[in-house]
């Protein structure tokens, strides 16, 4: 099971170490080995997110997410997406943005940073509006049950996570960006900010509620197709699924790759602090990316979010402190280091929370026949 889900992640580590060796010797080596480690312990909690939406979805288009997706994330997010980002702050054409990045590093970097304000608040707004509709909704299961229970209560009113991320982001414009220089002449950053900000709040619900959308449809496709076929079975009969669930599933697809987006976010802007060489950050990023669809696929085949069940809370949480660090990055600078950490603590405690819960329903059965496994449980923190 190991090596057929990582089998691809393993042969790319090792194609792109060897390109490395060519490319720089053994210190560009070094930088891409880092650099991978760097994007696997950021996007931990990518991984856990995906898999919760990705177990609804076929084995095809867990292929097509490992196969196409993997290429949007490698070349779109982590080669293409900064050059794209140069182009449009530094208004230079494609070439010359390639040109740029290629021959002169140094500015490429500069513009790539000046340009995080942006980045910051489109990925951050996107991140935000993940875990506020997480914690805003009703769960059967609880994992910090203190905070869950009264948030759930307030999440019945409507639009209450949209009113929440645009009041955030008005005070982020206000007394983060105007100070946000990165350099001198830098220009006021707040406009930016703002249109960057809700930008990525349209995204959030444009895709989500697509996703959604065909998503209900295809459960109630789902149920239609039930009937007909039990009433095709009585008639000795075979029928064929209908054409839905390739729109559901490639809404779903497409909301998974603007999340990958977002969370790489933080990936490609902490990289510039240790190269700015473009073919050795794409190299090192995008065998973490790789590593990270992998044990996405995994977590889905394995069945790890039906077994440990906090982790899926866990690495909501982790979603909303990267939501605010990146925030907090428009003006402050946060050390890649704290970012990951925070993400591992909490799903690290998430999964604590889980083996506890799994023994004590051990603990309990062994007792008596409980009557319902999915009633509310509380990790008791």
């Amino acid at each position: 099971m190991v090596l057929k889900t990582f089998g691809w992640s393993f042969a790319v580590t090792a194609l792109g170490l060897v390109a490395a060796v060519l490319i720089g010797g053994w210190t560009a080596f070094g930088i891409v080995l880092i650099l991978s480690i760097l994007e696997i312990s950021l996007s931990f909690d990518n991984a856990v997110v995906n898999a919760g939406i990705l177990k609804k979805m076929s084995a095809f288009w867990q292929k097509i997410f490992l196969t196409v997706g993997i290429l949007i994330a490698v070349f779109g997010m982590r080669l293409v997406f900064p050059v794209v980002i140069v182009a449009i702050s530094a208004s230079l054409g494609p070439i010359e943005a390639v040109d740029l990045a290629l021959n002169d590093a140094d500015r490429y970097q500069e513009l790539v940073t000046d340009a995080h304000p942006s980045i910051a608040a489109f990925g951050g707004m996107f991140l935000l509006m993940i875990f506020l509709d997480f914690i805003f909704e009703d769960r059967d299961i609880k994992w910090l049950g203190w905070l869950e229970r009264p948030l759930a209560k307030l999440g019945k009113v409507d639009m209450l996570s949209a009113c929440i991320a645009l009041i955030i982001l008005l005070v982020t414009a206000l007394f983060l960006a105007p100070q946000a220089h990165l350099h001198a002449g830098s220009a006021d950053k707040a406009e930016t900010v703002l249109l960057s900000g809700v930008a990525g709040l349209i995204t959030y619900l444009v895709v989500g509620g697509l996703s959604g959308f065909f998503e209900n449809r295809l459960e109630e496709a789902e149920e239609r197709e039930h009937e007909a076929e039990e009433e095709a079975k009585a008639k000795g009969k075979e029928i064929s699924a209908g054409a839905l669930v390739g729109k559901a599933a490639f809404f779903m697809f497409l909301y998974l790759e603007v999340l990958d987006a977002s969370f790489s976010f933080d990936g490609v802007i902490g990289a510039f602090a240790i190269t700015n060489d473009i073919v050795l950050m794409a190299l090192g990023l995008g065998i973490g990316a790789m590593y990270v669809r992998s044990l996405t696929v995994y977590l889905v085949r394995q069945g790890t979010l039906d077994d440990y069940v906090y982790l899926e809370h866990g690495a909501h949480y982790a979603i909303g402190a990267l939501a605010a660090i990146l925030l907090i990055t428009i003006r402050f600078e946060v050390n890649e280091i704290i970012t990951g950490l925070i993400g591992v603590v909490l799903i690290a405690w998430s999964f604590w929370s889980s083996v506890r819960r799994n023994k004590a329903l051990e603990a309990a059965e062994g007792k008596a026949d409980p009557s319902d496994d999915k009633t509310e449980v509380s990790s008791g923190v």
